[in-house]
């Protein structure tokens, strides 16, 4: 037997010598032996070789060569066939070679990625096992535990603690246990034990908010999924959930089992309780099943199946009500989602990609009675009343691309707000061919493209009254861009060509029709800089006019039938736009001259923009005759002046603005106005102002923001880190006001409360349909009391409330959102 008294080894898998005892000695350790390793005499002709475990080094062994890193190593060192080298300290060491190795006072032991540190470790060299007494603390890849008495096979992590208390790295779970038995690195079980993620307060009288207390707990940390046996789970020492069994996540990886139930209030359909659960069929598909049974209507039985391949993705909702008690017959939905591209296996053709988009439900009330779509009623997205189906292939090989689509519309009929439906398009044939800077009769810089579309038009006659029609549509273009520093000039010309073939005669007799239409554009436009200072900043400042003519000449179109033609909105976008009208029906005659200035404010440094004005105006220089059936012609020689602004002086306070004025009238036609005020995380307010005159007139306010700062306490947000500092309250909102109607007609108000290992929150959404939904849907409501609760790093209970509120207030922030995983350096010792 020898001794040492703080002493510091290396034990590795070299078994060369006899034990050799001295105070810091470095010592090698073989899993069958102790040896003494001595390193040979350094010479003019011997350079300095690494020793590598199991090996003993070469004279003519290469200089180690090292490799810088700006990272330590998330995973341990190790693997299969490599032995790693153990260190060990102490105050006192003892032992016999090959056999055992006893530290006593301050002892600890190191291999890998573990640490185990006691009063005092044995530590048995042929099984690999380490017993450790007093003050045991183990760190295994940032997790770590705590007690007095430890029995554990170094290689296979087997073993057993008694009476620990343990601390998770993943999720910052905690929990104690009469015994902890180790299957291996990633999987251990413990009895009578306990979990939370509440961090320990002062005193002995300190109980977390949230436990769960079980006979049995497994803990399989490769899956991520710890499971009770005979487990109770308490909130505030009350308790409100019991099983025989149940499982929980230890981190956000997916597995199958049931998900929290959710319970919701509706005035629509009563309350509701849903139990889904999800299979996690492989790593790129899944599903979740979701019955929900409502009182008003019965069991809804609901399911989603997502896929995610490598050339494609989709996802499937589906939803059947088998007896609704309100409605008396069967109800049903289904939302199909997929894209992707395949391999037509024609080398010569390539690939294929495509696009389905297919809507359905089961008759014409379902918007009204199930405003919610989302699975399990928890999406704030509402049922529309015109549901598209939409199906495209798309190939596309050089300048060449083409796709055929059919989309047929499902129009959801109110006897007191009927809608025209749209023409379906069974089916839509387009091509396209383009190039871009090529030399054309000797002509260099040419843009050039042609596209056809070929659309079969059908829907009821009796709704639309203008006969179905088979439409082909040809635009020919080509332009001479000259882009210079200073500015550019792009001169275009275009020919529009359009035949139509009618299934019953037009008003004049016509079963067939055509029109040509060429068109002129010049577009145009300079920029100027300059250096300035604004507010103690330095900037770069732009002043940018630009101007752009149209000249399309007159076509009688009033004897067409219009199937997808609309006038354009006024926005700066189509003012610089050669027609007036959205799709191929309506091609405007025009002469006429826009005219605009924007002037920024740029970042001479990063270019971000701080500021942006601009102004804009159409001058006509004659009617423009062509009009949308109804409409009367335009006379007006000036447009409207268009006004818009962007404000982002400061990365807290932006601002955006646009105003369309009538020089006649001294009116503002149409005004919209928002800010944003954002000055930290979890801190923001928006508002806006939205007025179209004689149509609505909107005032609008969101926001999410710390209660507690209304008393003072602005401290740092738990959602940043738990347990720093005491709870917060949090108000978060947004509120629709209506001038005309007098009354609010959208709101989402509600609280959250991050009490460090927990999140509460409490939502009413009141919703008007009518304004959500297309035109004409009536004026139905739909309210809903949104509640959950959320123990962090275990699970949630209630109907979640998130997606409203990330749809509903502008740049809203989860409380709780880990970007990063925790490094196993966090618990490191």
């Amino acid at each position: 037997m020898h001794r040492a008294s703080r002493s510091r080894f290396i034990l590795s898998p070299v078994a060369h010598a006899a034990l050799s005892l001295v105070s810091c000695t470095v010592l090698g350790l073989g899993h069958g032996g102790f040896a003494h390793a001595q390193a040979p005499a350094a010479s003019q002709d011997t350079a300095p070789a690494a020793a590598v475990p199991g090996t003993i080094p070469r004279r003519d062994a290469q200089p180690l060569q090292l490799k810088s890193a700006s990272m330590l190593a998330e995973e341990p060192p190790g693997g299969p066939g490599i032995e790693l080298p153990t260190f060990i300290f102490g105050d006192r060491l003892s032992g016999r070679p090959e056999l055992e190795t006893v530290i006593d006072g301050n002892a600890e032991l190191r291999r890998g990625g573990s640490s185990i540190r006691a009063d005092r470790l044995e530590f048995d060299h042929p099984s690999d096992m380490v017993k450790a007494r007093g003050n045991v603390r183990v760190n295994s890849a940032g997790n770590l535990f705590n007690g007095p008495e430890l029995e554990l096979k170094l290689d296979t992590f087997e073993g057993f603690f008694t009476q620990p208390d343990y601390r998770f790295l993943q999720n910052s779970g905690y929990g104690a246990a009469r015994r902890v038995d180790f299957i291996d690195d990633k999987r251990l079980v413990a009895y009578d034990a306990n979990f939370t993620t509440c961090q320990r307060g002062e005193g002995p009288s300190w109980m977390p908010a949230w436990i769960v207390n079980a006979s049995r707990i497994s803990f399989d940390k490769e899956a991520d999924v710890g499971e009770a046996s005979g487990g109770v789970l308490r909130f505030m020492n009350v308790p409100i959930l019991a099983a025989p069994t149940f499982s929980f996540p230890l981190s956000d990886k997916r597995k199958s089992g049931l998900l929290p139930p959710t319970i919701g209030l509706d005035s629509v359909n009563g309350t509701s309780v849903t139990i889904p659960y999800y299979f996690d069929i492989a790593p790129q598909r899944d599903a979740t099943f979701a019955p929900t049974i409502m009182s008003k209507r019965g069991v809804d039985l609901a399911g989603e199946f997502r896929y995610l391949e490598r050339n494609y993705k989709g996802e499937l909702r589906a939803s059947v009500l088998p007896n609704d008690s309100l409605r008396d017959k069967t109800r049903w939905s289904y939302n199909y989602l997929s894209s992707g591209t395949f391999n037509s296996g024609l080398q010569s053709v390539g690939g294929l990609g495509f696009n389905l988009n297919l809507n359905r439900v089961s008759d014409n009330n379902y918007w009204r009675d199930f405003p919610a779509t989302g699975l399990g009623g928890s999406s704030n997205v509402l049922t529309q009343r015109l549901l598209t189906s939409d199906a495209s292939v798309s190939w596309g090989r050089n300048y060449f691309s083409t796709t055929l689509r059919t989309l047929k519309y499902q129009t959801l009929q109110d006897v007191n707000s009927p809608i025209v439906p749209p023409y379906d398009r069974m089916p839509q044939l387009t091509a396209a061919y383009t190039r871009v800077n090529v030399p054309v009769a000797g002509i260099s810089g040419l843009d050039y493209s042609v596209t056809t579309d070929y659309t079969r038009f059908e829907s009821d006659r009796l709704l639309t009254r203008q006969p179905n029609a088979n439409r082909t549509f040809a635009l020919a273009q080509i332009s001479r861009p000259w882009i210079r520093p200073a500015g550019y000039i792009t001169p275009k010309l275009m020919l529009n060509s359009t035949a139509y073939q009618f299934d019953g005669p037009l008003v004049n007799g016509a079963r067939s029709a055509t029109r040509t239409v060429p068109t002129f554009s010049l577009d145009s436009g300079l920029t100027f800089e300059r250096n300035a200072s604004f507010f103690g900043q330095a900037f770069t400042q732009t002043l940018e006019p630009r101007l752009f003519y149209v000249n399309t000449p007159y076509r009688n179109q009033s004897t067409l039938p219009n199937y997808d033609s609309g006038l354009n909105a006024f926005n700066f976008a189509t003012l610089f736009t050669e027609n007036e009208f959205v799709g191929n029906d309506r091609i405007s005659d025009s002469n006429v001259l826009t005219t605009g200035v924007t002037s920024r404010l740029l970042d001479p440094d990063t270019g971000a923009e701080a500021l942006r004005v601009g102004v804009a105006q159409r001058v006509r220089f004659k009617d423009r005759q062509v009009t949308l059936p109804g409409e009367v012609p335009v006379s007006e020689r000036l447009s409207d002046l268009l006004f818009g602004a962007t404000v982002n002086l400061t990365p807290a306070w932006a601002l955006d603005t646009t105003v369309q004025y009538n020089p006649k009238t001294n009116i503002s036609e149409r005004s919209t106005i928002g800010g944003r005020y954002n000055p930290s995380n979890y801190r923001v307010i928006s508002a806006a102002y939205r007025r179209q005159r004689n149509v609505s007139e909107q005032y609008e306010v969101g926001w999410q923001w710390p209660i507690n700062d209304l008393w003072g306490d602005k401290g740092k947000e738990l959602g940043a880190g738990r347990g720093q500092g005491p709870g917060r309250w949090y108000s978060v909102g947004r509120l629709n006001y209506s001038v005309p109607d007098k009354k609010l007609v959208d709101v989402v108000v509600g609280l959250e409360y991050d009490g460090c290992c927990w999140i509460g929150r409490v939502v009413l959404e009141r919703t008007q349909l009518g304004t959500l939904a297309l035109v004409g849907t009536g004026s139905s409501n739909s309210t809903r009391i949104l509640f959950q609760l959320e123990f962090v790093g275990f699970s949630r209970i209630g109907n979640n409330p998130l997606k409203t509120l990330k749809a509903n207030i502008p740049r809203y922030q989860y409380l709780r959102e880990q970007s990063t995983t925790p490094s196993r350096f966090t618990n490191y010792d």
